[in-house]
């Protein structure tokens, strides 16, 4: 291998991303990490300033970025985003299902409503996404879907038992549809952070992010920049027999 193929494993350029959650923490890192390497990118919030203010940052970056607001708990959304993307750049190579709902009750506290609004974003609008765009994935040739988990998954709490166990969902889902798609020249994989400097982990009681921080053998959190590198690895050329895993960015949180 010279440099230039070596090169090339990570560069997207001509190539279409769709970033659920990408206006801001890990969906905006992945979305900048994709603009640098070449690909149009969608990002998609709930929040159409969000996706406005955005759009403009990945422009300004150099990038061909547009934003699509878009509620992952409502299905025609979902169709939408996929439309409008097809519309603007033609094509779709990359899903990543990163928006989630960090809702959280005690277990035994559960409401049926909390418990729908969770499932619906974290684990119904991944999927059905992925449903939505999976002509378009498979007419690439390079097509890649990446969830975004949690390390959560494979941890338990009282506290935000819903959350992970969609997360878990995922997981699962994860491995069904690689095993389903690989004929057709899918890969899915997904990424489980530990704890990052996002607002979803600025948000909680300082004690619980310390808390977090000494949680992991590298005893800190880490920037959403640090999620970038395996993203890329896996919707990339790089990872291009990679698929079926659900790789650890945790700081060796799960594994402690």
């Amino acid at each position: 291998m010279d440099r230039e193929h070596q090169q090339r494993l990570f560069d997207l350029t001509g190539r279409v991303a769709i970033v659920t959650g990408g206006t801001r923490g890990i969906g905006l890192a992945i979305a900048e990490g994709y603009v640098a390497a070449g690909a149009g990118v969608v990002v998609a919030s709930r929040k159409p300033e969000a996706c406005l203010a955005a759009e403009r940052h990945l422009v300004e970056l150099g990038g061909k970025a547009v934003g699509v607001p878009t509620h992952l708990g409502a299905l025609d959304d979902l169709d939408r985003l996929v439309s409008a993307t097809v519309e603007r750049f033609g094509r779709i190579d990359i899903l990543v299902n990163n928006a989630a709902n960090a809702l959280t009750q005690p277990v035994g506290q559960f409401t049926p409503e909390a418990f729908a609004k969770s499932f619906d974003v974290n684990v119904r609008g991944p999927v059905f996404l992925s449903q939505a765009a999976l002509p378009h994935l498979i007419e690439s040739g390079n097509g890649a879907i990446l969830n975004i988990v949690s390390a959560g998954a494979y941890l338990f709490s009282g506290d935000v038992a819903m959350y992970s166990a969609g997360k878990a969902a995922m997981v699962s889902f994860t491995k069904s549809f690689a095993a389903a798609l690989a004929p057709q020249g899918v890969r899915v994989n997904a990424l489980a952070p530990g704890p990052v400097d996002t607002d979803m982990v600025r948000h909680n009681p300082q004690e619980f992010v310390d808390a977090m921080a000494a949680s992991t053998l590298q005893r800190r959190i880490a920037s959403a920049d640090e999620v970038v590198g395996a993203a890329l690895l896996l919707t990339s050329d790089a990872g291009s027999f990679i698929t079926a895993q659900t790789v650890g960015v945790d700081g060796g949180l799960v594994p402690r």
